[in-house]
């Protein structure tokens, strides 16, 4: 066995479901998180993280068995991933290949972090609004009171 062969990553293969590569090294835990993962319903979910990488040094890599991502969860990935690639998976072959790619405006996922953002008051059930300003690195904008929400601070609200 060479060298190449002992150095290869190697993660079992899975027949249905979304394999999400490319995802920022250490970042894995934050998308379960807001997928809402693991639940009752997934069967398997393969995690490898801060693997090597040529095109970014260092990557995390998810699977998960018998769930494919809608439009809404694979906006969700591109505000903590916005590399990713995700792959839908049926019978052991990929069958759609999306790159992460934030839309116009995000719902629902962060919280504005100005304290007196309507939004975070308790008697009023006012859903998050975010513009995406810029896509990389994320930076967003809360439609309600314009506070700028950078990277840092949406990595912060999954921690």
């Amino acid at each position: 066995m060479n060298k190449k062969d002992k150095s290869e990553l190697k993660i079992e293969a899975i027949e249905n479901g979304t394999v999400i590569d490319h995802i920022t090294a250490n970042k894995s835990l934050h998308i379960l998180k807001v997928l809402g993962l693991p639940d009752n319903n997934t069967k398997n979910i393969t995690i490898a993280m801060n693997v090597s990488s040529a095109e970014f040094g260092r990557k995390d890599i998810l699977k998960i068995e018998n769930r494919e991502l809608d439009y809404q969860e694979l906006n969700q990935i591109a505000l903590i991933a916005p590399k990713a690639t995700i792959n839908i998976i049926r019978n052991f072959e990929p069958v759609k290949k999306y790159k992460s790619t934030l839309p116009e405006k995000i719902t629902s996922i962060i919280k504005c972090t100005n304290p007196k953002c309507i939004t975070n008051y308790e008697n009023e059930p006012i859903t998050p609004i975010f513009n995406v300003i810029q896509e990389y690195p994320p930076i967003v904008r809360c439609h309600y009171c314009e506070k700028l929400i950078k990277t840092e601070d949406i990595e912060k609200q999954f921690e």
